[in-house]
C-alpha cells in the first residue's frame, strides 16, 4: 500500500500568497502600462478640457484626469514623493518652483504676461454663441493668470482666468442672465503695440470701451482675476465642497468710485448670506504704484473680481464660479 502524501499545514496559506502575489504582479504590469499610454500619448487642449467642464457639468470631473497609479498614490500620501517624477526624491518639484517662481510676484500691478507665457496661453471660447442685447460684459485685463494645474499637467493643460470667464459665461446665460465674454487676445494687442505688462489695463480698455459703443444694452462689467495668496488664505470648505475664495476689489481714484463700492457692497453682502466665508471682501486700491482705477471709471456697475489664487486648482474655481453665478444672478434681479 502507498504511503499518501500529506501536504503540510501551511500548504494552503502558501497557495494564497502565490496567487495573491500573482495577481499582484498582473495588476501592477497592467496600470504600469496604462500609466505610461497615458503620459506619453493623451494630450488635450484648453478649450477641448473647457468644452468638456461646460458641457458635462460635472463638478467632480477631474476625477477621471488623475493618471497616478494606486501604489504612486499611496507612496505619495506616506512619502510625499512622486515615483512618475524621480526628482520628487530630492523633495524638489521642479514644475511647482517654476510656477511660483512666475507667480509670486504677479500682483495686479506687477502683472507680467510675456513671463506667465511660459506657463500658460490664451484659450478661445470653446462654445461660441450670439447673444443678443447682452446685459453682462466679462473680460480677463490679465488673460494669463494661472490657477495650479494640479492632476492636469500630464495632460498639458494649464488653466487660468479666461477658463473662468467663460464658465461663468455658461452659468449666467443658464440663469437668464445674457452675458458675453471679451475674446481678444490682449497679450498679442499689446505686443503688436509694443506696449509692456504696464499698459494690460490700457489694453483692456480699449476692447471695454468698444463692446459698450456696440452694445448699448451693457450694465454689468466684470474683470476677472486670481490672487498670489497662497492656498490656505485663498480656499475654504463650505458643507464639504472646496471653494477659492473670492475679493472684490475697487480702484478709489475713479471720482465716481462710490457708486461702484456701492455694487460691491451688495454682491459681498449677498455672498456672505448664502456662502459664509466665501468672500474675503472688498479691497480698495489708490496711490503710487497701483492703477488706482481700472477702467471702474467706463460703469458704475463695473467690478473686478478676484476668483481665488494660484494655489487654486480648476474644480475649486468652477465651485466658486457657480455659487457667484447664483449671487450675482439674486443682485441682477434684487433678490434677496
Amino acid at each position: 500500500m502507498k504511503k499518501r502524501f500529506k501536504k503540510p499545514k501551511n500548504y494552503f496559506s502558501f497557495k494564497k500568497i502565490k496567487y495573491v502575489f500573482l495577481i499582484l504582479i498582473v495588476y501592477l504590469s497592467y496600470d504600469y502600462t496604462y500609466s505610461y499610454l497615458i503620459s506619453n500619448n493623451i494630450k488635450m487642449t484648453n478649450e477641448a478640457f473647457l468644452q468638456l467642464l461646460i458641457t458635462e457639468g460635472n463638478h467632480h470631473v477631474l476625477t477621471g484626469y488623475r493618471p497616478k497609479s494606486l501604489v504612486n498614490e499611496i507612496i505619495s500620501n506616506l512619502y510625499k514623493i512622486d515615483i512618475n517624477k524621480p526628482v520628487s526624491l530630492l523633495g524638489i518639484n521642479l514644475f511647482d518652483q517654476d510656477l511660483l517662481a512666475l507667480n509670486t510676484e504677479t500682483h495686479h500691478d506687477e502683472y507680467n504676461p510675456y513671463e506667465l507665457e511660459k506657463v500658460t496661453e490664451y484659450i478661445k471660447d470653446p462654445n461660441p454663441i450670439n447673444i443678443n442685447n447682452p446685459l453682462v460684459y466679462i473680460y480677463n485685463s490679465h488673460q494669463l493668470e494661472n490657477y495650479h494645474p494640479k492632476y492636469l499637467e500630464i495632460y498639458n493643460i494649464t488653466p487660468n482666468v479666461m477658463m473662468a470667464s467663460y464658465m461663468l459665461k455658461e452659468k449666467l446665460n443658464n440663469l437668464g442672465i445674457k452675458t458675453i465674454v471679451e475674446e481678444a487676445n490682449l497679450i498679442e494687442f499689446m505686443r503688436l503695440n509694443n506696449w509692456n505688462h504696464a499698459s494690460s489695463y490700457k489694453a483692456s480698455r480699449i476692447f471695454m470701451l468698444d463692446a459698450k459703443n456696440k452694445y448699448s444694452s451693457l450694465e454689468f462689467y466684470l474683470d476677472i482675476h486670481r490672487d498670489s495668496i497662497k492656498r490656505n488664505a485663498s480656499t475654504i470648505s463650505i458643507n464639504g465642497k472646496s471653494y477659492a475664495k473670492i475679493l472684490l476689489l475697487i480702484g478709489l481714484e475713479n471720482p465716481q468710485y462710490k457708486e461702484n463700492l456701492k455694487m460691491a457692497e451688495a454682491i459681498n453682502s449677498l455672498l456672505n448670506k448664502h456662502y459664509p466665508g466665501l468672500s474675503r471682501g472688498i479691497l480698495k486700491k489708490q496711490g503710487k504704484g497701483v492703477d488706482g482705477i481700472y477702467n471702474q471709471d467706463i460703469s458704475p456697475q463695473a467690478l473686478l473680481i478676484e476668483i481665488g489664487g494660484v494655489d487654486n486648482n480648476i474644480e475649486e474655481v468652477l465651485n466658486t464660479v457657480e455659487a457667484f453665478s447664483l449671487v450675482f444672478s439674486k443682485y441682477v434681479n434684487n433678490y434677496d
